[in-house]
């Protein structure tokens, strides 16, 4: 039951992952608009300097979690690498422990930060900027949350992989 659990985290985590991903085109279109404006007829926008970042925040949290998913971090492979497979599970195990601690921690303190900017409906302070920042600081708690649920997959399956290879974690 918890593998099929930990499938449909994955499943899911994909998709958000494929789907935000795409904000990567808009962000360089963006960013070379700006540039080309900026120096070409000296034109900026605060607005269009803010949503570059109002972009990369939602494409940073939403997508970490398909980097982990994939296996595309950074790790010491030097030592990895050498490592035997129940001992690289190990790790991987105790990686996904850590990591989801860090997503609880960060979920939790992140929540007054969100919230009090909710409750003042920040907004840039820039003239021209843009307004609802808190809706970009909500991407905190959220992409934390599925980088918590894909390290609770990531566990499970390691596990399940550990006890395969007749370890008892």
């Amino acid at each position: 039951m918890l593998l099929r659990l930990a499938d449909q985290i994955d499943v899911g985590v994909r998709r958000i992952g494929r789907v935000f991903s795409w904000l990567v085109f808009a962000i360089i279109l963006l960013m070379a608009v700006n540039v080309i404006l900026r120096y070409s007829l000296s034109l900026g926008s605060v607005w269009a300097q803010e949503l570059e970042w109002h972009l990369l925040v939602p494409l940073i949290l939403l997508v970490m979690s398909w980097g982990v998913q994939s296996g595309d971090i950074a790790r010491i492979d030097v030592f990895y690498a050498d490592f035997s497979p129940a001992k690289k599970l190990m790790v991987d195990l105790l990686a996904s422990g850590l990591t989801a601690m860090v997503c609880l921690l960060v979920i939790w303190f992140s929540f007054g930060y969100v919230g009090q900017s909710f409750s003042i409906m920040e907004q840039s302070p820039d003239p021209g900027g843009i307004p609802y920042r808190w809706v970009i600081k909500a991407f905190i708690p959220l992409g934390f949350f599925i980088l918590l649920l894909q390290s609770a997959a990531s566990f499970v399956r390691d596990i399940h992989r550990l006890r395969s290879l007749g370890v008892q974690p």
